[in-house]
């Protein structure tokens, strides 16, 4: 049995010497067997930029554009709730619990966060205005219209917006705080981590102690930049990595990340989004229900 996306992913054919749409797809996703490409192909689950269905012998052109369903065979379904705290006729909020996806990505299709507010609110046409991780916990802003989309997806791209985390993560008593943490962020190895390099920062964080209690302190954190894994990386180069992080500031084994462990969340909350509406001008602010357990 397949868990399926609602509504179809696209993909631009890249660059290379194939023949067909099938020997592209095959490579370009080598996770995905062959036999799966031609079972999709023969159910109409993978259309052309008309929206109708390819055959196997769809000749390749580079740039052609393919949209396709995604497919999980036996998706797990993730135990925790999503809570719905606005809707309007431009705007959804919701917290994310932690472990749920925003989109779909990897082995969640229908397990996410899109795909449950689409279902809840009847409305297809949502769409996340920024991402968090699937292991935070938190705010997410979707857009609800298409038509007065593009303003707020500004409000990010033009840093219009004040984002607060909190994290649970050990002391750091020898430091003076508050303290803006200035990092030159670039990918590592793994491709899916980030490392501090060398160059100039290009990232920034600015860091507060809100509670102490022992040897953990519940630290809140507003990032002026955002940077993939910022808020991961930045604390744990101060030598305060976040409680429960798989990846920072040292990798766990592929089994040990890759087996969610309810009982330990990762200690990050996307707590408050401020910022002055686009359309009327009027200053919104949100905030999470959620709490870090200590």
């Amino acid at each position: 049995m397949f868990a399926s996306s609602p509504r179809p992913s696209t993909l631009h054919l890249p660059q290379g010497d194939w023949h067909t749409v099938l020997d592209c797809l095959c490579a370009h996703f080598p996770a995905i067997s062959r036999d799966t490409w031609l079972d999709r192909i023969a159910r109409g689950r993978v259309l052309d930029a008309q929206m109708q269905p390819i055959d196997a012998a769809q000749a390749y052109r580079v740039g052609m554009r393919i949209h396709y369903f995604r497919e999980v065979p036996n998706e797990t379904p993730v135990p925790f709730e999503e809570r719905i705290l606005h809707v309007d006729e431009h705007l959804v909020v919701a917290d994310k619990p932690h472990f749920l996806s925003v989109m779909p990505a990897g082995e969640y299709v229908n397990e996410t966060l899109l795909a449950r507010l689409s279902k809840r609110l009847g409305n297809t046409d949502l769409v996340p205005i920024h991402r968090i991780d699937r292991l935070t916990a938190g705010l997410v802003l979707f857009s609800a219209n298409r038509e007065s989309r593009g303003a707020y997806q500004a409000l990010f791209r033009e840093r219009e917006i004040s984002k607060r985390y909190e994290a649970i993560c050990p002391a750091l008593p020898h430091l003076e705080f508050p303290l803006r943490r200035r990092l030159c962020m670039v990918p590592g190895d793994p491709f899916f981590l980030m490392r501090e390099g060398e160059d100039e920062p290009n990232s920034e964080t600015l860091i507060e102690v809100l509670e102490r209690r022992g040897d953990l302190w519940r630290y809140g954190l507003s990032p002026i930049s955002g940077k993939k894994h910022q808020l991961r990386l930045h604390m744990a180069t101060l030598g305060a990595g976040i409680c429960n992080d798989p990846f920072y500031p040292e990798l766990l084994e592929r089994s040990e990340r890759e087996a969610d462990d309810y009982a330990r969340p990762l200690k990050l909350l996307a707590r408050g989004l401020q910022f002055r509406d686009p359309l009327t001008g009027e200053r919104r602010e949100f905030e999470s229900t959620l709490q870090l357990d200590w």
